[in-house]
């Protein structure tokens, strides 16, 4: 069947619809981070040992993305995503009512699963079912959203917490997931072009080989590990850095991600430099800003801060969307499966949002600031050198 048209009324339900489902997953899955402090405080752990909230999710989240992947190509797109949203918005509910740390732990777990449904299914489903003219802005919509449930993650628990507490705000933000659900279940439309792969594991393992052997995709594996690595460490070591002095900003510390929202055009921004430079020099435009971002967070000064971390965001959000799509066309091009590829690399990109994450709380709380300005400044070297060898071996 033809691909749904950028003008037909199909297509703009899976643009609003996807945009829904991506503000609900990353809602979801990163809002306990502005509440890092109350979870240490709430559960008496320390700081390095409360960043376990969010990485646990992440990891379980990376590898179930390992599965959910090959399972869409089997067994279709859309009720994966949608059964992905309802069990993270039902677990999410759960998670508020936890009495203790492990039990947390357990339903976070849980609940990074249940996510993974989404991440792993969303770029193949619309690399299918929009014209490839299309592919850029519908990526960059869908990144667009995920954008816009980071700045919910970031500013809506703040408030939530001082109106509810952590039970009041963990519910609430589990009820939004289950509303954006609701709105993706009646938005997006059943797949048009999706053909069902039959479940043959020997060509799986065979395709995953592949994947894993073309340096092209593992170099932008990596860039998304080496920049959600930066990003999220940076971002977890914050909340306690204003927190402590000479900040002292305490519940207001959340105040900070205002400057968030900075980054939701940036998906849109990038797919423009990259449709008049190409991928590859927008991509390292963008690392060359997030590397600025992470420095500019050195300064004594709040409002500084506070630029360096709307610099991050929109540097990040935009290399993102560029590399995600980057990867989706590259496997199209090779003959490996898109979700498979796509999966591979949200288990990059979320396996460095859990151990960078969790490595610069530790480094901020044994050696300070500069020690996570230094490890993020690293990831932002690495991940340029990256972009250049992908570029280098995408050669077919």
């Amino acid at each position: 069947m033809s691909h749904h048209t950028a003008a037909d009324r199909a297509s703009r339900r899976i643009r609003y619809g996807l945009m829904s489902g991506g503000l609900a997953n990353f809602l979801a899955l990163y809002y306990v981070q502005p509440l890092l402090p109350a979870v240490a405080g709430r559960f008496g752990v320390s700081a390095s040992e409360s960043t376990a909230v969010l990485s646990v999710a992440t990891i379980t989240m990376a590898v179930a993305l390992l599965v959910v992947g090959p399972l869409s190509d089997i067994a279709g797109r859309v009720m994966i995503m949608r059964l992905s949203l309802v069990g993270s918005g039902v677990l999410g509910v759960a998670a508020a009512f936890a009495p203790t740390w492990h039990s947390l732990l357990a339903v976070r777990g849980l609940q990074g699963v249940a996510l993974a449904g989404l991440p792993a299914v969303a770029l193949a489903y619309l690399r299918e079912e929009t014209p490839a003219r299309a592919h850029v802005r519908a990526n960059a919509t869908y990144i667009m959203g995920t954008a816009l449930g980071g700045a919910a993650g970031r500013l809506l628990p703040g408030p939530l917490h001082e109106l509810g507490g952590w039970t009041g705000a963990t519910a609430t933000v589990g009820g939004i997931t289950l509303l954006s659900a609701a709105g993706l279940w009646v938005l997006v439309p059943p797949s048009r072009r999706f053909a069902k792969a039959p479940p043959r594991w020997g060509s799986l393992l065979g395709n995953t080989a592949r994947t894993v052997r073309d340096p092209t995709l593992m170099a932008l594996c990596l860039v998304g590990a080496t920049t959600m690595g930066a990003f999220v460490g940076l971002c977890n070591a914050l909340a306690f850095r204003l927190e402590a002095a000479p900040f002292l900003l305490g519940g207001a510390a959340a105040l900070a991600f205002l400057a968030y929202p900075v980054g939701i055009p940036a998906p849109l921004a990038a797919g423009r430099l990259a449709t008049l430079r190409g991928r590859g020099p927008a991509a390292l435009v963008g690392v060359a800003l997030l590397l600025a971002g992470v420095l500019l967070t050195l300064a004594a000064a709040l409002p500084a801060i506070v630029a360096g971390l709307g610099l991050l965001t929109f540097a990040f959000l935009g290399t993102h969307s560029l590399v995600s799509g980057w990867v989706s066309d590259r496997a199209q091009r090779i003959g490996v499966g898109a979700g498979q590829a796509a999966g591979l690399y949200l288990l990059a990109y979320y396996a460095g949002s859990s151990v960078f994450g969790a490595l610069a709380a530790y480094q901020w709380q044994t050696a300070g600031w500069p020690a996570v300005i230094a490890a993020g400044a690293a990831l932002a070297l690495a991940a340029g050198l990256l972009v250049i060898l992908a570029r280098r071996f995408d050669t077919g």
